[in-house]
């Protein structure tokens, strides 16, 4: 059972300091089912490879009281399993765990990596394969095999060689191989008690509870025992019920009233809609729609035939609801809305088909670790024709009189970047994934700061 990560960050050894084990050294542990080997067959500052090579002991897994299998001849000694995650917790407890004393900012930093698993067992076929991963933000590559190559006609195996990469950090990746290794192969091979729960929960913190696939995730991870997996639910359905709305819309009134002054906000979407007729888009998607200020006017403008809008909050689709009903329109035309909750940062097939998406002050509100999953799930995979993206223009700030010195606009804000760092952005993503891009000022220009909104118009 072998499991290797491969990094093309420079230097690329320090994945060494990232996994606590040194790349001139082969080292093994000695586990209660057989023996992990840690050795690198690369480690250059080009490229570097660790591997973790699991060699379980079949006999002992069926002898005495400790025994987890009732069988001698089975495939746990070859593939991965809930073996190989507890290897991982055990092996590269520290790197899961997101800890390195030597170099402490490495750990929060996205690295390109690349995992192979060289047999995984996949019951559920190369589709719920990619159902766990791809909403991630990984590339998948599967290489299925038959189940015997003389005899053909019996169709092909559970069994899978996989290639997962994304850039992201180490303890993310670790996180995720922990937890769905064994939802795939649908079984464990210790016994699950209450305590797993809590352990799908600290694996699972930032990414389980807005998977698409968290059921399933839940049910498999806890061996579809219904006492824990309906408790595991309920937990998960409390935290999506937490409203933190209350403080978000605060904020969002605060950042209103610092651009009220301007009026910066109808500018804004003065100039969103001008973007949207000049790309001839009739079918439109927004993307952290909020409580629907711009689902209004497109809804209002019979140009456009399809509108829908899409936020992580039940509680702002609600009042976006509640303000589209307000609107008394015909019957007829509430044909036209769809509102969708969902997060951004997750690959989901109901974001494709538009003509147009527009992310109107968003992307500041996301970690800049997801804002690659964000682009993936954006420009990879819904691929609209246009895309208009506004974020504010931190060199503006100070000329917001109400605006303390320092401070962002808005306190949920992650980052607000300069006219150069958006452009840059920008200018990657488009040659990333096949888009040109302009670039637009919304509002007031200054000859020295340049405008409180920046805006680019993304097209393919």
């Amino acid at each position: 059972m072998l499991l290797t990560i491969t990094t093309t960050h420079s230097p690329a050894t320090e994945l060494g300091y990232l996994l606590h084990k040194h790349p001139d050294r082969c080292q093994s542990f000695s586990l209660s089912f057989g023996q992990a080997h840690v050795f690198y067959p690369e480690a250059s500052t080009q490229q570097c490879t660790a591997a973790l090579l699991l060699d379980v002991d079949p006999v002992k897994l069926v002898r005495g009281r400790s025994a987890r299998l009732e069988q001698y001849v089975n495939d746990r000694p070859y593939v991965a399993s809930s073996f190989l995650s507890v290897a991982i917790a055990q092996v590269f407890s520290t790197a899961l765990g997101g800890r390195c004393k030597d170099l402490p900012e490495l750990v929060q930093t996205p690295l390109p990596l690349v995992a192979k698993i060289s047999v995984l067992p996949c019951r559920g076929g190369e589709s719920f394969l990619r159902e766990l991963f791809e909403p991630l933000g990984y590339s998948v590559s599967a290489q299925g095999y038959t189940l015997d190559e003389e005899f053909p006609d019996w169709g092909q195996s559970q069994y899978f060689t996989v290639e997962l990469q994304h850039t992201v950090t180490l303890s993310d990746l670790l996180s995720h191989l922990y937890v769905l290794i064994p939802v795939l192969d649908d079984d464990k091979h210790y016994w699950v008690d209450d305590e797993e729960i809590e352990k799908l929960f600290r694996h699972g913190e930032g990414w389980l509870t807005q998977h698409p696939a968290r059921e399933q995730i839940t049910r498999r991870y806890l061996k579809r025992q219904q006492r824990l997996t309906r408790l595991a639910l309920a937990q998960l359905a409390e935290e999506d019920n937490l409203d933190p709305d209350s403080a978000e819309e605060s904020h969002a009134q605060e950042e209103a009233a610092v651009e009220k002054p301007i009026s910066l906000n109808q500018q804004r979407m003065n100039a969103v809609i001008t973007a949207l007729k000049q790309s001839n888009a009739k079918k439109v998607i927004d993307l952290g729609c909020g409580q629907g200020n711009l689902l209004k006017i497109l809804l209002k403008d019979s140009f456009f035939e399809q509108v829908t809008g899409v936020d992580v909050s039940y509680r702002a689709l609600e009042v976006a609801q509640e303000r589209l009903d307000r609107l008394r329109l015909p019957r007829n035309q509430w044909e036209r809305i769809k509102l969708i909750q969902g997060a951004l940062t997750y690959q989901d097939k109901r974001l494709n088909g538009y003509d147009a998406a527009t992310v109107i002050e968003v992307i500041e509100h996301l970690d800049l670790p997801r804002l690659g999953g964000f682009e993936r799930v954006l420009f990879e995979f819904a691929q609209p024709k246009t895309v208009v993206v506004t974020t504010p223009n931190i060199e503006y700030n100070i000329k917001f009189e109400n605006l303390p010195a320092g401070k962002l606009r808005h306190k949920d804000h992650r980052f607000e970047w300069t006219r150069q760092e958006f452009q840059t952005w920008a200018n990657q993503v488009s040659e990333r994934f096949g888009y040109t891009v302009q670039f637009q000022p919304v509002g007031t220009e200054d000859p020295e700061v340049g405008s409180p909104t920046q805006m680019g118009v993304f097209t393919r």
